[in-house]
This record gives structure tokens, sequence and C-alpha cells, in this order.
């Protein structure tokens, strides 16, 4: 006979569930982009992000755009290695994708965001 759940364990399994399932369709995302300058990469990647913003996320984003050579210690403090690095910090879990953001199926999964069924 299989033993009784306790309350804690059903708040946990529920918990899970949840976390599990992804984010609600309404969730505010706070974003954060590590570049370098105005290079052509930096801005490649801030155009690739804004499109995917503004496709997925209408209203529902903020997108702080950091130039590490305007602001290193911050590149220090987050622990940036390398850049385009791109920080998903709200809703959790927080995500760190570096490099090449121009595919939209690898930036999509890290951000916890599902393809459109085409």
């Amino acid at each position: 006979m299989p033993a009784e759940l306790t309350p804690k364990e059903i708040d946990s399994s529920a918990a899970f569930e949840k976390l599990v399932a992804g984010p609600p369709a309404d969730a505010r995302y706070v974003l954060r982009l590590y570049v370098t300058g105005m290079t052509a990469r930096s801005t490649e990647a801030f155009a690739a992000i804004k499109a995917i913003c503004e496709e997925r996320l209408q209203g529902r984003y903020e997108l702080e755009v950091v130039d590490i050579y305007q602001h290193p210690q911050l590149a220090i403090d987050e622990q940036i290695i390398a850049v385009p690095t791109l920080v998903k910090m709200l809703p959790a879990p927080l995500r760190r994708m570096i490099g090449d953001l121009s595919n939209v199926d690898r930036v999509l999964l890290g951000l916890d965001l599902r393809r459109k069924p085409e």
C-alpha cells in the first residue's frame, strides 16, 4: 500500500511541477546584454535579441545593454568572461547565453520560451 504524502511533500511536488512548466505566459523578463562597444558583433547581438523580444515578449521585457569598456567593474562583478553575453535575470532561473545570439532556437530555449508553431 503506497504511503500518504504529507502537506509539505505535496507543496514541494507542486513547486517542482511549476518550475518544470516554465514561466507563466505573462511573466516579465529582465535581460542584460554585455557587449564591447559598437562593434559588428555587439550590434548584431543587440539586433537579434531586440527582434526576439519584440516578437515574443511585447511589452513584457526590460533589456539593459552594458558596454564592458564603459563599465568594466560591472562585468567583473557579474563574472562576464566573454562577449556578447545575454543574462536572463528574471524570471528565475538565472541563465547566461554566450557568443552567437543569432540562433533564434538557442536563444528561445535559453529564455524558456517555446517557438511558435508554424
